[in-house]
């Protein structure tokens, strides 16, 4: 089977190495996902404005939508990092795992985004009349839902690359869950 590795930034092109640089500058490290895609002489770069398009969620929001995403795909790397993440943005531990379980009690708008995020990952895109009106009705609108979508297809991409390839995970390793999604 082919061994996966995670290329240091000598290995890399010299635009790669540019943003390599830029990232230890401004977060301390070079995630090992962000390295991955640096194999790629244009992922890194195509992948991180994508990731940091203008946005009309809130950061704790796009947290939402990248937990439940996460957990449904069963990506334990983008697991640890948005929990690390999230908890940056003002979650609790108890918070997180309650999101990336398609729900958020303790805030009824961002359940109606765990909910609907988590409907649109299962059934691609196809998400149930309820979730999309609890979703309106908590106060989000066309715009945020197209978001949403984007914010999805972000994490779908990192998802889909570690589960592919399965690198070692750099961020504080998130607990495991009994489901995927209740």
């Amino acid at each position: 089977m082919k061994d996966f590795t995670v290329p240091t930034r000598n290995e890399v092109s010299a635009s790669n190495q540019a943003i390599f640089d830029n990232l230890q500058s401004k977060i301390g490290f070079v995630p090992n996902l962000y390295a991955y895609y640096a194999k790629n002489e244009t992922a890194l770069g195509d992948y991180l404005t994508l990731q940091n398009r203008k946005s009309t969620l809130k950061a704790k929001e796009r947290e939402v939508v990248n937990l439940v995403t996460s957990q449904i795909n069963g990506c334990r790397y983008c697991q640890s990092a948005h929990t690390a993440i999230g908890k940056m943005n003002g979650f609790t531990d108890e918070e997180i795992i309650e999101v990336r379980q398609g729900q958020a009690s303790f805030d009824s708008k961002l359940n109606a985004l765990a909910t609907f995020t988590a409907e649109v990952v299962e059934n691609r895109g196809k998400a149930s009349n309820d979730a999309k009106e609890a979703f309106f009705a908590a106060g989000y609108d066309e715009s945020n839902l197209i978001d949403v979508v984007m914010v999805v297809g972000d994490k779908i991409i990192s998802n889909y690359i570690h589960n592919l390839a399965q690198f070692d995970i750099d961020f504080p390793v998130a607990p495991e869950l009994e489901t995927a999604h209740v």
